[in-house]
């Protein structure tokens, strides 16, 4: 078993992630040398051993060590990586959250924030099919194991704050809204961020459930199609708006 990593290989050690090189300015992306080229290969390495292993004997028979060996890496390299075996299986999901929150700071500014979530969805999920394999197994895997919510709640957790930092960004201050203050800035009480991030988040979550249920047990891959079809469905809902009058009393 060879040692492709070292004590000093990992970018920001266990749990954390790996640092991102700022894209060219006209939004291209980042060249990567060849010892950051080699920090990802070995994370994803482990990555899908983790997720090849917990798929094959179940996430509860499966150890690190097995995986540092599936994957040809050193044991003490894992560590440098990921703190457990839950958070390398949890890996491949957080990876297209990253990519989502990536995705979403580079549409052009004249998409309003859901078009530009709604592009940036479609493009991480359909940006290659061996990704959308790993992907789908891994949201399968995470709802079948009790022991990976925590990671994957924590994940969303930080998923749901980068993407309201993100539509901060674009949006800039509330003054670009009619009848809203000019602010050099969004004062402190502002939820719109929050409430977004957390409105659109939830809508992929229910999207992606249904997705990945359609062939539950069949071990087939979801249609990407339907995948396209009901998000832009639930980002319809949510663009115009979701209170309804209640039924009148009878």
């Amino acid at each position: 078993m060879s040692d492709t990593g070292s004590p000093g290989d990992s970018s920001s050690g266990p749990s954390g992630d790996p640092p991102v090189t700022p894209a060219g300015p006209d939004g291209a992306a980042p060249v990567l040398g060849r010892r950051e080229r080699k920090k990802q290969a070995t994370r994803a390495a482990l990555r899908e051993a983790a997720l090849r292993l917990s798929l094959r004997h179940g996430v509860e028979n499966v150890t690190v060590e097995q995986i540092a060996d599936e994957a040809d890496i050193a044991l003490r390299t894992f560590f440098n990586y990921f703190s457990s075996k839950e958070e390398a299986v949890v890996a491949s999901v957080e990876a297209a959250a990253r990519e989502l929150i990536t995705e979403f700071r580079s549409r052009p500014g004249t998409e309003t924030v859901l078009q530009a979530f709604r592009e940036a969805v479609l493009a991480v999920l359909g940006r290659s099919a061996a990704a959308d394999r790993d992907y789908v197994r891994a949201l399968r895997l995470i709802r079948a194991a009790p022991t990976l919510a925590p990671r994957h709640l924590a994940m969303l957790v930080a998923q749901e704050q980068a993407l309201a930092e993100a539509i901060t960004e674009r949006i800039g201050h509330l003054g670009a809204r009619p009848g809203a203050p000019s602010e050099a800035g969004p004062p402190a009480d502002d939820v719109y961020p929050s409430v977004c991030a957390a409105a659109a988040l939830a809508a992929l979550r229910v999207v992606l459930d249904q997705w990945v249920h359609q062939t539950a047990g069949s071990g087939e891959p979801p249609d990407p199609a339907l995948l396209g079809r009901r998000f832009d469905t639930a980002i319809a809902e949510l663009a115009a708006g979701l209170d309804r009058p209640g039924r009148p009393a009878v």
